[in-house]
This record gives C-alpha cells, sequence and structure tokens, in this order.
C-alpha cells in the first residue's frame, strides 16, 4: 500500500513537472517568425516523408499548421500548441490547438499535426467561426499510413484531412478528436 501510494505521488509530481514545462512553453510562446520557420519546415518534413500528404496539399484551399503539440496528462490532461493558416503557401492568420481530456491516462508526448482544408466551405467555416472544433463542423478526416496508400485526387471528397507526425513521448496513441482551433493574434 505504501509503495502504491508512494509511486502514485512520484508519477502525479512528474507529471505536474511535465504540465509546467508546458504551461512555460505556452507563456513564452514563439514569435510570429519562429512559427512562420517552424511551420515551414514541418510541412516540408511531411512532404518529404509522406508523398500522399504533398498531393493532397497541392489540392487544398488552406493548410492549418500545428508544428509541435505537447500533451501531457495523469488521468486529467491536456495539449496546447501554436500554427497558422497557409493559402497559396502564404500565412494569412494563427491559430492555437487546445485539447482536455481525462480518463485513463499517464505521461507526456509531443508531436505536430497538419489539416489540409479542401473545400470552400470548409475555409469558410474557419474564418467565420474564427476556428473549429475537430469533430464539429466540417467533416475531418484523419489520415493514417493505411488510408493514405487509398487516398488518390478522385478518391478525396472530404471536407478536410488531418496528418499526425513526429510523435515522441511516453503516452500510447494520439488523437486530435475534440481539439479546439481557434484564432489568435500573433
Amino acid at each position: 500500500m505504501m509503495n502504491t501510494r508512494r509511486a502514485f505521488l512520484s508519477l502525479l509530481v512528474a507529471a505536474g513537472m511535465v504540465l509546467s514545462v508546458g504551461m512555460a512553453d505556452r507563456a513564452n510562446a514563439a514569435t510570429a517568425a519562429d512559427l512562420d520557420k517552424d511551420s515551414a519546415q514541418a510541412l516540408q518534413n511531411l512532404y518529404n516523408t509522406n508523398p500522399t500528404a504533398k498531393s493532397i496539399g497541392s489540392k487544398a484551399r488552406a493548410i492549418l499548421v500545428f508544428p509541435n503539440i505537447v500533451k501531457a496528462g495523469l488521468v486529467f490532461g491536456g495539449a496546447y500548441g501554436e500554427g497558422e493558416l497557409l493559402k497559396n503557401g502564404h500565412v494569412v492568420d494563427y491559430y492555437n490547438s487546445v485539447t482536455g481530456s481525462w480518463g485513463l491516462q499517464a505521461g507526456a508526448q509531443s508531436y505536430g499535426y497538419v489539416v489540409f482544408l479542401m473545400t470552400p466551405k470548409a475555409v469558410e467555416y474557419l474564418e467565420k467561426s474564427a476556428g473549429l472544433e475537430i469533430g464539429v463542423g466540417p467533416t475531418v478526416v484523419v489520415v493514417d499510413e493505411g488510408a493514405a496508400k487509398n487516398l488518390s485526387s478522385s478518391t478525396l471528397k472530404d471536407d478536410a484531412y488531418a496528418f499526425i507526425f513526429n510523435q515522441q513521448g511516453l503516452m500510447a496513441g494520439v488523437s486530435i478528436e475534440g481539439s479546439k482551433i481557434s484564432k489568435i493574434k500573433r
């Protein structure tokens, strides 16, 4: 009983430290120039490693790029990161991505994701609502390696496609379902 309590308290302290580092990063958010550089590099890395993403990107009406999302949790968890909206290869706005969760979870991880907005309806929804929530509004399909093999220009029928990349850390799996994407000033 005492060892279980000690292990739980150690895990709680570790999660608290991870969360405080994440919050410190949020408080010292990157400049627009840093975010531009990180987003461009993340998108290029995705294109270099995933030809399907590059093909979809060339057909997208707009692209949301979140180069680094930090997620941590111990029963209750959260994730945060900042990104930008690109149209015709140019940055037009900045956004953040926030997710809260609860359940069986412990640890921390980081990852990036890109959402390719394919239809005028998806872009209009994002701009008029100053954001979106994954799973509400336009249909967003999260593309994994298996699904990517079956996508082609003739099968692209959904409003948006999301690719998750650079997953690192100690939590199992990544989900962007329920992520709230909101416009920010940068």
